[in-house]
This record gives C-alpha cells, structure tokens and sequence, in this order.
C-alpha cells in the first residue's frame, strides 16, 4: 500500500512537468530562496500532490519546485515536515521516497539548527559529516519493501564523502567560509535544556536540530548520495546567552541564506565539471 502511495504521488508529479530531476535539495527554515534561482520552473503546492502531508511551520513554504540550474534538473522542498508536528516518520520523510521513484540520485539536506561546538557563531554554514538519532525512533522501522531498499542499510558513510568533496571545493573557489561537524536531532519543539545540550557536547555533537536525519536515513536506504549543509542560527541553550525564539532562528537563516544559495548554486553549476 505505501508504495503504491509513493507511485500516485509520483505520477501527479510526472504530469505536471516534463522534466525530471536527478537532484534533490530540502531547503529549512529561512532558506527557501534557494528556489528563485532555478529556471524553467513548476511550482507544485504539497496540498495538490495526493498523499502528501502539509507543513505548517513559519519559515516553510510548502511547495515542490521542478525546475533547472546549469544543467542540473532540480527538485526542491521548499519546507519540510518535522517529527514534532505529529507525523509519523513515513509522512516525514514521505517525499525522499517520492524523490526516487521519480529518478532522482543525490540529495543536499539544508537545516537551520544551533551551535554547541564553542568555536562556532550564528551564521556559520556546517558541512554535516556524520549524524546522532536521539529519538528514539527511525523512520525505517516497519515492514520492509525490498522494491525500496534492504532490510538492514549501511549508515557508515551517511553523507557522501564524494559530495563532501564537491561542497568543500565549491566553497574554496567561491571564498566561503564553514566549519564541518556532527548534527544531533532532538525531537522539538521546546528548545533543548542546558543539560541535555551539555549531554549532547559530550557526545560529540557540533550542532543540533529539529530536522535532516530522518530524511538522511532514509536517502541511503533508498541508494542516494546525501550531503547536509547547516546554518549555525544561535548558539545552543547553556551556551547562547540569551532566550530563544524562533523568529531569531527564522532571521539569522535569511541573512545567511544569500551565502548558502551562492554555495549550493555554484555547485550545482559546476556538478558534472569533473
């Protein structure tokens, strides 16, 4: 039934665009201006596409965006679905799976997140180098479709040291600063105590969120190249010196958003270069 699901989603899709991407781009809160670069472009609202959940987080626009940069046909969520809003991990990471059956093979997961590596201030861009799930769920947990995936994925490479290379290399020639790190999820939406964070640090998280591990998951279980790029909004609780809110997340994301679409641009541009 979920994959029959999956390939209705996927047809309506088919049928409002001739194009078909071989890349997909999760755009979070703040950074959804990735889209007004991209040309030739159809603008699909989630509440269309049968099957599909609804956003309705401040920040997340909700639409799928099909369209081109360079040469690179793109598929953009322009905001995503998050654990905390009561889905189920299958709605969350819904459209990955629809992602794949409409061909597409590598995946760049952006985030809005905060700091806990000392060294970082808001408005850094993270290279995501490795992940910790702490909520206590996964989104592969259930039946197992072998049309998908297998029983058991390897996670020992979650995001593709070959995209890490790209981005690192982009990032170099366009004179962009970024640090690299591990991203921890926690399940929201309260922001983090300071002794969860201190717990977090010892564990050898750089940053945590709300977001991007669910769909890292299931992107390799599905055989797709990730890369995760996180924006540094503020530094975690114990460490910020002030409250959080999420319209300063929200803010501190759409100044750093002009960076990050220039960072994924420019990679896109040059994708198949080498």
């Amino acid at each position: 039934m979920f994959y029959e699901k999956v390939k209705e989603s996927a047809d309506f899709i088919r049928e409002r665009t001739d194009k078909m991407p071989s890349l997909g781009v999760i755009l979070g809160s703040g950074l959804g201006s990735l889209v007004d670069i991209m040309e030739e472009k159809t603008v699909i609202p989630y509440q269309e596409i049968p099957n599909f959940p609804q956003s309705s987080v401040a920040g997340h626009a909700g639409n799928l965006v099909i369209g081109r940069i360079g040469k690179e046909i793109i598929i953009a969520m322009q905001g995503r679905f998050h654990f905390y809003e009561g889905f189920t991990m299958k709605e969350v990471t819904y459209p990955i799976y629809v992602m794949k059956l409409l061909g597409v093979k590598n995946l760049i997961v952006t985030n809005a997140c905060g700091g806990i590596n000392r060294a970082f201030v808001p408005g850094d861009l993270m290279l995501l180098t490795d992940y910790i799930n702490m909520l206590g769920n996964n989104p592969l947990i259930g039946e197992n479709d072998e049309r998908l995936g297998v029983r058991f994925p390897d996670m020992s490479e979650a995001y593709s040291l070959e995209l890490l290379a790209k981005a690192e290399k982009t990032a170099k020639a366009l004179g962009i600063a970024y640090q690299k790190g591990v991203y921890a999820i926690f399940s929201g939406p309260c922001y983090e105590t300071a002794a969860e964070i201190r717990a977090y640090e010892r564990l050898g998280a750089d940053a945590i969120g709300m977001s991007t591990v669910p769909e890292t998951i299931v992107a390799n279980y599905l055989g797709m190249k990730v890369l995760g790029i996180a924006c540094i909004t503020n530094m975690a609780t114990g460490i910020a010196k002030e409250k959080h809110t999420h319209e300063e997340v929200v803010r501190i994301a759409n100044e750093s958003s002009s960076k990050l679409c220039a960072w994924v641009e420019k990679l896109l541009l040059d994708w198949d270069a080498e």
